[in-house]
């Protein structure tokens, strides 16, 4: 199962790292960027360190992703070679849109590492088939917020249907994981997240980007196959190995090859 949330937490709030382990997220994205302020960075990244040396256990240390400071800002470097010294297994770059930067900081990531890149700009998504294509890149994630700013789309809906696709064709193409959807900035509005959800399920998203705990249930839920789907998926393989040659239907329509597959990949979600 690919993960579906990714939770952000700020990185010089350590007393909320633990809290964000204890939630259902798949991924607790610690953040030294835009949660945490400029005088309070090199505190943080210390903090971070101190934490992923305290001995987590092996199942919390999967989960966690730590978003850097973005290549060029005076924070990046050491960021990054105190995320290789810890040995943290997934880094998500900020301001992705040069994969040749992109593959400077796999390189100084930790041997094995994945890269989540935040495309979050025009620049990033012109260059899309290259940064999913990247050694090192393990993920696509779209900043659609930021990235709306910078195209001067007024919107986060409609507006970015193109868009939005072209992060689901580039992450097949390259043979990625479904990419990660924006944040949905409502965290009180249960219905509003389950529509973004779904909305972002339909156009071929496989996660989301979480800014508060109250977020993740839905977004967990909302990507998983529902029972209909699990039960409709069992029904196609139980027919498939009755009859693994011939023609087979199923609930009155002819089963080939694309719908066989879209059955196993509900089967493995």
């Amino acid at each position: 199962m690919i993960a579906r949330s990714y939770l952000f937490v700020p990185g010089d709030r350590p007393e909320r790292f633990s809290k964000a382990l204890a939630t259902g997220a798949h991924q607790v994205v610690i953040d030294l960027e835009d949660a945490v302020s400029i005088d309070a960075k090199a505190c943080a990244r210390h903090q971070i360190a101190t934490r992923l040396h305290a001995g987590l256990t092996d199942a919390d240390r999967a989960r966690i992703v730590v978003r850097v400071n973005a290549f060029g800002t005076p924070w990046h470097e050491e960021d990054v070679a105190m995320l290789r010294a810890a040995r943290v297994m997934r880094v998500m770059v900020p301001k992705a849109e040069d994969p040749l930067q992109l593959a400077d900081v796999a390189a100084r990531s930790a041997d094995g590492a994945g890269l989540v890149a935040l495309v979050e700009s025009v620049a990033g998504v012109v260059r899309l088939r290259q940064i999913a294509q990247c050694k090192g890149v393990a993920r696509l994630a779209f900043g659609s917020f930021d990235f709306g700013v910078d195209a001067g789309i007024d919107g986060n809906g409609r507006e970015f249907d193109y868009v939005r696709s072209q992060f689901v064709i580039e992450s097949r193409f390259a043979g990625l994981p479904a990419p990660i959807d924006g944040v949905t900035l409502a965290t009180d509005d249960a219905p509003l997240i389950a529509a973004d959800v779904l909305d972002a399920r339909r156009f071929g998203f496989g996660g989301k980007l979480c800014i508060h705990p109250k977020q993740v249930d839905a977004v967990n839920d909302g990507f998983a196959p529902s029972d209909a789907e699990r039960a409709w998926a069992a029904r196609v393989l139980a027919a498939l190995e009755e009859n693994p040659r011939g023609a087979i239907s199923v609930d009155g329509r002819l089963v080939d090859k694309p719908i066989v597959d879209l059955a196993k990949r509900i089967q493995a979600a």
